[in-house]
Formats: structure tokens, sequence, C-alpha cells
């Protein structure tokens, strides 16, 4: 299944970044291309199906938020 995806390339230095604008993900690589193509693989990474090899355990944790 193919989804389609918006994204911006811009330069930083010697080398191009690119975002993803529906997933908060990024890459980046020495060309515009390239930076696009690692872009494609990192969105492919994070919506393969996980395989876990062992139940996962359940934690809670607790953060510091908005200290005001």
């Amino acid at each position: 299944m193919k989804k389609p995806s918006a994204a911006t390339t811009w330069r930083e230095g010697d080398w191009y970044v690119a975002q993803c604008l529906d997933v908060d993900i990024a890459s980046q690589g020495r060309s515009e291309q390239e930076a696009i193509a690692n872009l494609k693989e990192a969105l492919e990474l994070h919506f393969e199906q996980p395989q876990a090899t062992r139940s996962p355990r359940v934690q809670f944790i607790e953060v510091e938020v908005g200290a005001a």
C-alpha cells in the first residue's frame, strides 16, 4: 500500500534536510535527492508493523511539563 505525504526540503550548510509535513519525521543527505530518499526510508521504517519476539512490558512514566 502506498501512502502519499507532503515533504519540504531546505539546505543547512553542506546538507539538505527533508521533513515530512504529515508525520514529525525528518532526514538529511548530501543532495536534495538523497535527503528525499532517506526520508522515504525513514517513513517506511516508521510505518512498518512491529514484530515483537516477546510480549511488550507496559511501564508508566512521569515527565515535567509546562513549568510556568
